[in-house]
This record gives C-alpha cells, sequence and structure tokens, in this order.
C-alpha cells in the first residue's frame, strides 16, 4: 500500500504555533478554533509584510523543530511501515525548511519515512533538481492507495488519482469545504485513520 501524509496540522501542530505567534508579533487573539481558512494571511487579517514577517519566523529551524506530535501520527505511521506499507510524507514546505523538517521526523522516530517538498502553493522558495524536491509532473506519476490531508487547497493535486481514499484531517479551516466525491472521508484523529487504512 502506497500512502501519502502532509506534514503540517497532520504530523504536527502547526496552526496552534501560528495562533500564538500572531499574537506576540501583532497582538491578535485568534483561537486555533476560530482559524476559518487554510490562507492564515485571510484567517488573521495580515498585511502583506506581516504575512511574511509571520511565515518567516515560523519556519526558522528552531521553530519548525519546536512543534508538537499531533497525537497518534508517529504511533500509526511507524505501524504502516513495519507491516511494508510505503509512506511519503509531501509538504508544501519550502526546500529551506527540509533540513529541519527531516531533523523533526528523526527525532521523533520516523527515521525510515521518505520526506519531499512539493510546491503545491505556488511559492518562489523551492529548490529545483534536487533529491528531495518534486515537481509536479513527477509528482503526478506517482500511485497513492490513500492520502492524509488537512488542506482544501491541496486537494486538486488528487484528481490524477480517482479510486485514492482521502482521509481529511479534521481541522476548523476544512469544517465547511465540499469533498469532490466520496472518496474523501472526514477523520477526528489517527485513531479513526489507523481504522480506516488499517
Amino acid at each position: 500500500m502506497n500512502i501519502y501524509v502532509d506534514f503540517d496540522d497532520c504530523l504536527c501542530e502547526t496552526a496552534r504555533y501560528f495562533s500564538k505567534l500572531a499574537d506576540e508579533l501583532f497582538g491578535l487573539n485568534i483561537p486555533y478554533e476560530q482559524i476559518k481558512y487554510f490562507n492564515l494571511q485571510k484567517s488573521f487579517s495580515l498585511t502583506d509584510e506581516q504575512y511574511d514577517e509571520m511565515m518567516m519566523k515560523g519556519h526558522t529551524p528552531q521553530v519548525l523543530l519546536s512543534y508538537d506530535e499531533t497525537p497518534g501520527a508517529i504511533e500509526t505511521i511507524n505501524s504502516w511501515l513495519d507491516k511494508g506499507h510505503d509512506v511519503k510524507i509531501i509538504t508544501g514546505r519550502p526546500f529551506s525548511a527540509f533540513d529541519a523538517s527531516r531533523q523533526w521526523l528523526n527525532q521523533h522516530g520516523l527515521e525510515r519515512v521518505e520526506l519531499f517538498c512539493l510546491n503545491k502553493y505556488g511559492r518562489d522558495t523551492f529548490l529545483k533538481g534536487s533529491t528531495f524536491t518534486l515537481e509536479l509532473e513527477d509528482y503526478y506519476k506517482m500511485h497513492f492507495d490513500y492520502a492524509v490531508e488537512d488542506s482544501p487547497s491541496a486537494f486538486k493535486f488528487f484528481n490524477h488519482l480517482p479510486e485514492l481514499k482521502v482521509l481529511v484531517f479534521d481541522r476548523p479551516w476544512n469544517q465547511d469545504c465540499e469533498f469532490p466525491n466520496q472518496n474523501y472521508k472526514r477523520c477526528l484523529d489517527w485513531k479513526k485513520i489507523r481504522e480506516i487504512a488499517g
């Protein structure tokens, strides 16, 4: 079985950190539960300059290494690897965040899992031609049986796989989204993901 897993807000609690960071940097008290949009600039009503400042701070190695694990993620992924399944972490983080992201995985017991940076959101800080970055044309050659994803903005990257089962990790910003088809299932936690994917 081939499994795609997103990093932020599937493996770790990124948005909870950014909620605190927006308060720290700009005095904005927007609790995690009130983050309505995957686009944090829109959720926090930030100017372009504020958004850039927040994203720069949130992607420093020290901060990336501090993110809390989403409960059950590591245990579930290791159980899949133990069963011989192929698991790839495919993140929209820029390649500049690769080393710290790889270190986070290693420190949390996921040394065996592959990590790739895919330019999901059109950011310009991707290093082309690297072993660990995926161009869209290479990504579209991959096959997955299951995907764990929280962002409605990423659903379009599954259109080429009509049989793919997408396990949507329940987050405030995907509460109102319409799923593209019956293969999308909302999962409240990793326990539910494990029940479905085995």
